[in-house]
């Protein structure tokens, strides 16, 4: 392998000659093998930093501090970037010390490479274009980092957004298709009053549905960003207008309302934001969580089970109880939303860590938001697809656990009080014998206001009028 030897204050080091990075990713690959996760693993990100220093570069240009043949060539470079063409030169680990600065030095390094080469020069001539005092003029890591890594959560958020509204959809499809189909209701796993299996589906179309505009709410928070507050907030080393200017460019480069934050230091040091989406991920796993538990139990069995739904089969589920069928599906779901649930944790300590004027766990919080926005994502494509799609329903199997039931007595007892109801369920319980039977005997009512009463059809909701 050939090498180019590059300096930097601390000395030297042998860089692959073909390499497009330099210097400081050398010296970050050797500081930070933690995960084996690069960022190259998060296309958003890359695109994201990309657009950040195109932006930047423009911007420049058009206030005359950066010479337009330069900035030119930066533009280009980061046109390739963003369309992937680099991808392989970002090695560094996603998890790093000192507050993203390898990894804004890496886009540095990177973009003032290739420019070279469109300038018809070699790599490493940075007397012609420099990794800092021309890819990165008017910017520091603590408000290029920050600010695309809002960019890229929103990105992956909107596909969130969009494969959650899908799953909640096809909630409500079933719960259209299982509109007639009577079922015993539970509460704390016990009997309680008859409810229909489309109103189940229903009910978990809507929960998903509501979180969905929950994420779009913080999705908007993320749009206010700190670029051009440079180091602190301060904007040093920037001109009047800059912030302003390209954070507007930034905007129009990925298609987002950004925002300039009104307060640029407090900003450089706030992660109020990412907690919120974190808290919002987290939402959104704890409900998705008992959905797929509820999905399991209702499905349990076959034989010894609820078994009042079927799950596609996706598998063989034992490699020694032959013909047995797991419900791998929400179990996968499941497992999604656990780590997610602990990714919030710890994106709640590195929020709350940073001291005075910049929180320096930038790195762990993307590497957290950005697993949990992937797997949510991929887990409820799975979800939908593998399983809630191909849900049946035992019709007979609900109608009978409806007729076994003594939670029907609930509609009793307005007729004939709590306490009569509650006596006749124990009664019932102790002699075995049925409870229009024991109602029959005790003369409480006739037999057509029993059944009346008792009807399942009756039980659904709302009686019609007082003396019904």
């Amino acid at each position: 392998m050939r090498f180019r030897v590059e300096r930097d204050s601390l000395g030297e080091r042998q860089v692959p000659a073909d390499a497009y990075y330099g210097i400081h990713t050398v010296r970050a690959m050797e500081n930070f093998q933690i995960t084996g996760v690069p960022i190259s693993r998060y296309p958003n990100f890359l695109r994201a930093l990309a657009a950040v220093k195109r932006a930047a570069a423009m911007i420049n240009v058009e206030m005359g501090i950066l010479d337009e043949r330069i900035g030119n060539a930066i533009i280009q470079a980061t046109r390739e970037m963003e369309a992937g063409d680099l991808t392989d030169q970002f090695p560094l680990d996603v998890i790093q010390g000192g507050a993203g600065t390898s990894t804004n030095m890496n886009v540095n390094e990177v973009i003032a490479n290739r420019a070279l080469e469109l300038m018809g020069h070699e790599k490493g001539r940075y007397d012609i274009v420099h990794p800092i005092n021309h890819v990165n003029l008017s910017q520091s890591t603590n408000d290029v980092y920050p600010t695309a890594l809002r960019v890229a959560l929103i990105l992956g958020g909107r596909e969130l957004a969009r494969v959650m509204e899908s799953l909640s959809g096809a909630f409500l499809k079933k719960g259209e298709e299982f509109a007639d189909i009577i079922k015993m209701g539970r509460t704390q796993l016990q009997d309680a009053v008859p409810i229909t299996l489309g109103s189940e589906f229903t009910a978990w179309g809507v929960t998903v549905g509501e979180d969905v505009e929950r994420l779009r709410v913080v999705l908007d928070l993320l749009c206010e960003v700190n670029l051009g507050g440079t180091a602190v907030g301060t904007g040093i080393n920037t001109i009047q207008g800059y912030a302003h200017d390209v954070c507007d460019r930034l905007g129009d480069i990925v298609g987002l309302a950004l925002r300039p934050a009104d307060n640029l230091i407090e900003a450089t040091s706030d992660m109020g934001a990412y907690v919120m989406l974190s808290g919002v991920l987290k939402r959104i796993a704890v409900k998705l969580s008992k959905i797929c538990n509820d999905l399991r139990l209702l499905s349990s069995g076959p034989y010894t089970g609820f078994h009042e739904i079927n799950l596609p089969p996706r598998q063989a589920g034992s490699s020694i109880m032959p013909g047995k069928i797991n419900p791998v599906i929400p179990e996968v779901m499941n497992q999604v939303c656990y780590q997610v649930i602990g990714n919030d944790l710890t994106v709640t300590f590195a929020a709350e860590s940073g001291q005075l004027e910049l929180n320096v766990f930038a790195p762990i919080l993307a590497f957290n938001l950005f697993e949990s926005v992937e797997i949510l994502t991929n887990g409820i494509n799975t979800l939908r697809e593998n399983c809630v799609q191909g849900i049946t329903v035992n019709e007979e199997r609900c109608l009978e656990m409806v007729r076994s039931s003594l939670g029907g007595v609930t509609a009793l007892a307005p007729v004939i009080g709590y306490e009569a109801a509650a006596a006749l369920v124990k009664k019932a319980q102790a002699t075995g014998m049925p409870l229009e039977k024991l109602v029959e005997d005790m003369h409480v009512m006739s037999s057509e206001e029993y059944h009346a009463l008792l009807d399942p059809h009756n039980m659904l909701g709302p009686r019609q009028n007082r003396k019904a």
